[in-house]
């Protein structure tokens, strides 16, 4: 069994389920009282959090690249970083570290279009909606997202960071998902994405008539599936576009 190293605390409300999620698929693949080889490099999110508002990327993803570092040194095998918004930084990450990166994205494209599905809603913060560097890497595995409108993308993400990195889940939150989620629907998506590893404490299955593919659940089973599996077997493949 390989190690990985978990890059969290943004929120540590949704590294919990992380730390949850790898060992129940390695206790299910290997029994027994097998659990995971697993660092924890948890960073103080309130740091982070006031980069991502102030637009320094530059310096968030040094941050995150030093933390990264630490982990390789400890002994990590492969890096996980326990959040979508901060695979914004991974290009300033990866040429720091020689280990592999799993990449939430590309955990959750290759479930997608294992499921036969090819549109799909996006919910997350407005970073995530909204920049490149998630919804283009969605778009290489040929996959085609869709968004909220302005105002729903600012429900969206205000409930990420007043409640759910805050660990309140609101019923009237939950309806405005809800709510969200089925005019996704409606504009044709074929399932959604909770492309925020907070938004899974919030709403389920129950709460949409098409599949939620939640990225937190899908990034940690992809990464004990890394650590038990030869790498080259776990790799999505990237469908021509």
């Amino acid at each position: 069994m390989r190690t990985i190293g978990l890059l969290g605390g943004m929120s540590w409300e949704s590294t919990i389920p992380y730390y949850r999620a790898i060992n129940e698929r390695v206790r299910e693949r290997l029994g027994g009282l097998h659990s995971a080889r697993l660092l924890l490099y948890s960073v103080d999110f309130a740091e982070i959090e006031t980069l991502q508002h102030r637009g320094d990327w530059n310096q968030a993803g040094q941050v995150l690249a030093d933390a990264a570092q630490a982990l390789e040194r400890a002994g990590a095998e492969a890096l996980v970083i326990c959040t979508n918004t901060m695979h914004r930084v991974l290009p300033q990450i990866e040429p720091a570290i020689g280990i592999p990166a799993l990449h939430i994205a590309d955990a959750t494209a290759q479930r997608i279009l294992e499921a036969g599905f090819t549109q799909v809603g996006l919910l997350g913060t407005r970073f995530t909606m909204e920049q490149e560097f998630y919804r283009g890497r969605l778009e290489h595995f040929g996959l085609t997202p869709l968004v909220p409108d302005d105002a729903q993308r600012e429900i969206v993400h205000r409930i990420i960071y007043d409640e759910l990195c805050r660990g309140e889940c609101r019923p009237d939150s939950r309806a405005a998902y809800r709510a969200i989620i089925a005019d996704l629907v409606a504009h044709g998506a074929q399932a959604v994405i909770l492309g925020c590893t907070e938004i899974g404490l919030l709403v389920d299955a129950s709460d949409s008539v098409v599949p939620l593919f939640d990225t937190t659940s899908i990034h940690a089973e992809y990464a004990a599936d890394w650590a038990l599996t030869a790498s080259e077997a776990v790799q999505p493949q990237r469908r021509a576009v």
